[in-house]
């Protein structure tokens, strides 16, 4: 996950708690108190992801607003630790906080007892999705300590480490979480879309990490294993070091191959997911496989942060569901 062009303050981000907080008290139950979190948590992804808040319009509107409150959840401690213009204690302290409330959550009997114990909307709503789908609730405590790991960086040995020590975290627990929304094809499918949701979100979080090398190595992060570096001779990767661009680029390729065979991996099981959520599935990896494609062929080097214009995006998108698109930007 990465930041808009222009991220949203702190205070911003408090503005919108305080005002969602209010409308969802107001409500006259818990349904309407999840109509009001789940329509906040909406404009987030909007505001942050065009990718994603377009491919899941294709969802059914009621795994849509899980999906929408369980992007809320992860959006807010990301930016904390890549956007807020805070020390670095501070950061700790908010995700340490968030933690604390998220564990509160689990144990309040409804969304709206969340909210008048102090709750954050999104983690309130989150925990709601969490027992409403039975998503483990270890998934998302492994996810905060992604986030924390994003304050004290370190370097990854191998592809293997860096997938088990951080995009674990990061990423694969994300898909889990998605996974337990989506519901499978049939009962026995279960195993195979946790499997396939794994393999995506290894390979997405690649994508994102070759995306971004310049910006990452400016926050003091390498998500370039070591071992393919120094098979280049690469011992202290620098990307604005013109000498090592060969050499980088060619890491590079050798992930971008190695991030396709995940989504590869992923396409191949995904019928196992309920047919409601295939569409939404399939658009996310065609989105992202054209990303990872991009990258590959550059011409333009590892400081150019390439992306996907949004006439390529529509493409991979069924044209018989192409109303919804516009209706979903028109709408509050």
């Amino acid at each position: 996950m990465r930041n808009p062009a222009a991220p949203w303050t702190p205070e911003e981000w408090e503005a919108l708690e305080e005002r969602t907080r209010r409308r969802a008290l107001q409500a006259d139950n818990d349904a309407g108190a999840w109509r009001v979190v789940a329509s906040a948590a909406r404009g987030v992804l909007r505001s942050f992801s065009t990718s994603f808040f377009i491919v899941t319009r294709f969802l059914p509107p009621v795994k849509r607003a899980k999906v929408e409150a369980i992007y809320a959840a992860v959006r807010y401690p990301d930016e904390v630790v890549d956007s807020f213009r805070l020390p670095d204690g501070e950061r700790m302290r908010r995700l340490d906080a968030w933690a604390a409330q998220y564990e509160a959550a689990l144990e309040m009997p409804s969304l709206q007892t969340a909210l008048e114990g102090g709750v954050p909307c999104f983690v309130a709503g989150f925990a709601q999705v969490v027992r409403e789908a039975g998503i483990p609730a270890a998934y998302y405590r492994a996810f905060l300590d992604a986030m924390r790991q994003d304050l004290n960086p370190r370097r990854f040995v191998s592809l293997d480490d860096l997938i088990d020590s951080y995009i674990y975290g990061s990423a694969i627990v994300v898909g889990y979480f998605l996974t337990y929304v989506y519901g499978p094809a049939k009962p026995g499918d279960f195993d195979r879309a946790l499997a396939s949701a794994r393999n995506l979100g290894i390979a997405l979080q690649l994508t994102n990490f070759l995306r971004d090398v310049a910006e990452d190595q400016r926050r003091g992060r390498l998500y370039l294993p070591l071992d393919l570096l120094r098979r280049e001779g690469v011992e202290e990767a620098d990307a604005t070091d013109p000498r090592q661009h060969a050499a980088l680029n060619r890491v590079l390729q050798n992930l971008t191959g190695l991030a396709e065979d995940f989504y590869v991996a992923a396409l191949a099981d995904l019928d196992a997911f309920a047919p409601d959520s295939r569409t939404a599935i399939h658009a996310c990896m065609d989105v992202y496989r054209q990303l990872n494609a991009q990258i590959a062929g550059s011409p333009r080097g590892i400081l150019h942060r390439e992306s996907v214009p949004m006439a390529r995006k529509f493409k991979v998108l069924p044209t018989s569901k192409y109303w919804r698109l516009p209706l979903a930007y028109l709408t509050p």
